[in-house]
C-alpha cells in the first residue's frame, strides 16, 4: 500500500501482539482520535453497538474488506481501485461503515 502512495499506520506498530488483546472499540477509538480512518477485514464490527460507538463519538468512518479470505494481492488491488471512493467517503465524515468489494465501495451502516 505504501508503494502505491498510501499512508499506512499498522495496528502492530501501536499495540503489542497486533492488538489481539485489545478490544476492537479501543483500537478504533485510538485511530479515530489520531485522525486516521480504520481499515479492517471484520465487517461484523458494524453490527456491534459497543464497537460502533467510537464511530458515533468521533463522526468516524470505518472501511472493511467484504471478503476476509482474499489473498493479500487482491486485498491491495481492491483497496487501491476504490481509492477515490474511499477519499470521498472519508471527507463526508460519519458515523459510517463501508465495505470494499470487487465492484468498489458500498455504504453498509450509518
Amino acid at each position: 500500500m505504501v508503494e502505491l502512495g498510501w499512508r499506512v499506520h499498522l495496528i502492530a506498530e501501536e499495540f503489542p501482539d497486533d492488538a489481539q488483546d485489545i478490544p476492537d472499540e479501543a483500537w478504533i477509538a485510538y485511530g479515530l482520535e489520531h485522525g486516521w480512518h480504520p481499515l479492517c477485514k471484520d465487517g461484523r464490527i458494524k453490527t456491534r453497538a459497543h464497537e460502533r460507538q467510537p464511530l458515533v463519538d468521533e463522526a468516524g468512518v470505518l472501511f472493511y474488506l467484504d471478503n476476509q479470505q482474499l489473498p493479500i494481492a487482491e486485498m491491495v488491488r481492491r483497496i487501491h481501485a476504490a481509492q477515490d471512493e474511499i477519499y470521498r467517503a472519508a471527507t463526508r465524515k460519519g458515523p459510517a461503515a463501508y465495505a470494499i468489494g470487487a465492484d468498489g465501495l458500498r455504504l453498509t451502516w450509518s
